[in-house]
């Protein structure tokens, strides 16, 4: 389910940032739709993470604008409240337990809005919420991050590595959680490198390298393009060359 003939969600436009003079995106454009799971992949180093805090609005970009639900995001930060982030490594005090962590992100996202606890209960977490993160296990963390990124039902869900260190059961339950928003009109962003996973989920694929979007378009269109039968040899093509123009790549 695509609701592609909506106005995007997200529209980046010519978005460039630089760190210590080192260029990490030029001049890069995606458009990120509600019903739709995109997948942003690349090799390490190649802006993944600087796309996803950019359009958080943790990096400011040194060129380029990015809308969100038709409205710039310069100078702004009213959006985050639409966007449920699950970073790779979430790092908040030893001493905090899952409930503080839910806790204070209802405090930051203002009192009386209805929560959505599915992944609370889908992931048993009452029996160790109020366990300080230092006794819990990474995959119980990870549930947790989890469960904070799904909590007010966000428009945009900006999810880096998900199911790093869940066991099946759990990978199962957040795929199914994703899949779910993605039917209800969310637009969902998922980084990983678990490429057999983007394939069962993503309905485009974003390709980039060092920097730049080499390639762009839905899953079946880069099969087409490589001649591939999987994700992983797709991607390792463009991995190899950096783009498909040679061979007709798609564009959004």
């Amino acid at each position: 389910m695509i609701f592609h003939l909506t106005t995007p969600l997200v529209s980046v436009r010519g978005l460039s940032k630089r760190f210590d003079g080192h260029a990490v995106l030029t001049e890069l454009s995606l458009d990120l739709h509600r019903g739709a799971i995109t997948a942003i992949v690349g090799p390490n180093g190649a802006g993944k993470t600087t796309l996803n805090k950019a359009i958080l609005g943790l990096v400011r970009p040194d060129a380029g604008t990015i809308l969100f639900d038709g409205r710039d995001t310069a100078g702004r930060i009213d959006h985050r409240a639409s966007i449920g982030y699950m970073p790779q490594l979430a790092r908040y005090p030893e001493t905090f337990t899952g409930r503080d962590v839910l806790s204070l992100l209802s405090e930051l996202r203002g009192k009386g809005l209805a929560r959505d606890e599915t992944l609370v209960q889908a992931f048993a977490l009452e029996r160790f919420l109020d366990q300080p993160a230092r006794a819990l296990s990474g995959g119980q963390r990870q549930r947790i991050n989890a469960a904070a990124a799904f909590l007010f039902s966000p428009q945009l869900l900006l999810l880096d590595e998900p199911t790093a260190g869940l066991d099946p059961v759990a990978s199962g339950i957040l795929k199914r959680a994703i899949r779910g928003a993605r039917n209800a009109g969310c637009a969902v962003v998922i980084t990983s490198h678990i490429l057999s996973e983007l394939q069962e989920l993503a309905d485009t694929i974003v390709f980039l390298h060092e920097g730049r979007i080499g390639w762009q378009g839905a899953v079946l269109d880069l099969f087409n393009a490589t001649g591939a039968s999987t994700l992983e040899e797709a991607i390792a093509q463009l991995m190899q060359h950096g783009t498909l123009v040679d061979r007709g790549s798609a564009s959004a």
